[in-house]
């Protein structure tokens, strides 16, 4: 069974910091190419991260670029996301899969507030 477990949520105040996790089993996770995803409530899905597979090339939005590092352990198929000088506009469901889309997370909520 193929399963992604996202944890590392939780309410922080404006530039706060938080680090994601994503856990993955039953499929070839150090074979793909993984992506931190977003939604903002009442918005569409953002992708925030891009990693490939063997972590040589990540890329960012715009808007998290410079605050938010993405990273992962292949022998722990594990995938991280550093989120430092969080904003208010941060605040969304996170949530970590393939990017090609076959393999999502539950999600965790972030939520960013004074």
């Amino acid at each position: 069974e193929v399963q992604l477990v996202e944890s590392g949520g939780g309410l922080v105040q404006p530039g706060g910091s938080l680090r994601l996790s994503c856990a993955a089993s039953g499929f070839s996770f150090g074979t793909y190419a993984m992506m931190w995803v977003r939604q903002a409530p009442g918005k569409g899905l953002e992708w925030v991260a891009i990693i490939s597979s063997n972590s040589i090339e990540t890329t960012y939005a715009d808007s998290v670029k410079g605050r938010f590092t993405i990273s992962r352990d292949n022998a722990k198929n594990t995938l991280d996301l550093q989120m430092n000088s969080l904003k208010t506009e941060d605040t969304a469901v996170y949530y970590c899969s393939s990017t090609d889309y076959v393999y999502w997370g539950q999600g965790t909520q972030v939520t960013v507030s004074s």
